[in-house]
């Protein structure tokens, strides 16, 4: 199994398919179709049933149950596209095999993934360590649970024997972007519940996430010549550094943790006479979350009066919220998940995903669906790496969970 998802992984992370948030279609980058093709393809060599790749690029595909008896219907799902952040094509990735501790030198340019940067690199001392070229990012997340998927599928039709019930795969584009599963049709796919394989490193256990929303603001300032400016001027640039300065400092990215929420700007543009910050606003409390949107839009409201009405505009768009709510009155899908980790010898790390996942928003549309590990690190970025045992201990979870609902039915 191991060459298996080797291979399978460094032929889709070759693939580029970054997603596009300025986009407005589905796909947001068409690009994402030549990865889901490929995988069509393999689908279909595999003997699956009803494979299918609609307009909008989602993949589903059955293998059927094996047994008379009945067996819950288990899907498991990832996406295709990887984060616009930086360039996707991992076409130049390395393998460092028997890794040892070392520093790794990525390139010419002296660009270097280091233990001590890095230091959960030291658990996977005398593994085989797939990184990039220190130009790109790898494509692990959330190519690495791709190839799990159709790695413990291809092991249970290369053996018959093993008995199992129906299992759905689907392939979702556009996760990085937000979009990934606005265009899913839960009663096609026709699960009962499900596991997105788009977690980190090995061992997580994922079913709790973010309540998430998006924060544009948009500012009117008032451009009058510099030289005749006093009492008319209104700079929008100044407005947005005002507006950032009265959000909650301890509140940011880079001071909180755990369960802890922030306000994150991840765009500021602008000139005298219009400026524009983007925020996303997060919380795993849905209480604190809520607060989070009321207190920016009490923000909007006292700089519209401190400036003038419509000088500041906010749009608030929600995107996902925190899975726990629906899981949970099904929570044999995380005991069944924890319990496979287990016998594996593998030890469940159920943390809270300071993130979110396609699971998130399936779970809200009456798919229940946990997170598992895919085995990568420092996704979205040049440093990004995957040890190949952890994808083959993913893939091996897979078959473990349906292994025991199978006993269990």
């Amino acid at each position: 199994m191991k060459e298996a998802i080797l291979n399978r992984f460094l032929k889709y992370i070759s693939i580029d398919t970054q997603s596009d948030e300025n986009s407005e279609t589905t796909p947001s980058t068409k690009h994402q179709f030549d990865l889901a093709n490929v995988l069509l393809n393999e689908l279909i060599e595999l003997g699956l049933q009803n494979v299918s790749l609609d307009e909008n690029c989602y993949i589903m595909a059955t293998l059927p149950s094996n047994v008379d008896k009945k067996v819950p219907v288990i899907g498991f799902v990832s996406h295709m596209d990887t984060s616009p952040d930086m360039p996707g094509d991992a076409s130049t990735a390395c393998l460092i095999e028997n890794y040892q501790g070392e520093h790794v030198v990525l390139n010419e340019d002296g660009v270097t993934l280091s233990p001590k940067d890095f230091p959960e690199m030291l658990d996977y001392i005398g593994q085989t360590l797939i990184v990039t070229d220190g130009t790109t990012l790898l494509g692990a997340d959330d190519k690495a649970g791709i190839a799990e998927i159709i790695s413990a599928i291809e092991y249970l039709v290369q053996h018959p024997e093993i008995k199992h019930g129906e299992i759905k795969i689907g392939f979702t584009p556009d996760e990085e972007v937000g979009r990934g599963v606005d265009k899913f049709d839960v009663k096609k796919f026709g699960a009962e519940f499900a596991y997105t394989l788009d977690g980190g490193g090995i061992g997580e256990l994922e079913y709790e996430n973010f309540n998430a929303c998006s924060a544009k603001v948009y500012i009117q300032g008032l451009n009058i010549h510099p030289g005749y400016a006093k009492n008319k001027m209104m700079n929008a640039i100044i407005m947005a550094a005002e507006f950032n300065a009265l959000l909650p400092v301890n509140e940011r990215p880079e001071y909180t943790q755990d369960y802890e929420g922030f306000y994150h700007v991840v765009k500021i543009e602008g000139a005298v006479e219009k400026a524009y910050l983007q925020y996303i606003i997060r919380d795993h409390d849905r209480t604190k979350f809520e607060l989070k949107k009321k207190f920016i839009t009490e923000l909007t409201a006292y700089m519209n009066q401190r400036y003038g009405d419509k000088t500041f505009t906010l749009e608030l768009k929600d995107q996902y919220f925190n899975m726990r709510e629906m899981v949970e009155p099904v929570y044999h899908v995380v005991e069944t998940a924890k319990e496979a980790m287990e016998q594996l010898g593998i030890e469940p790390k159920i943390v809270p995903i300071r993130g979110g996942t396609d699971g998130a928003r399936l779970s809200y549309m009456g798919l229940p669906c946990p997170n598992i590990f895919a085995g990568g690190h420092n996704f979205h970025g040049k440093f990004e790496y995957v040890p190949v045992e952890s994808m083959v201990k993913a893939s091996e979870v897979i078959l473990k969970i349906i292994e025991l609902y199978t006993e269990r039915a």
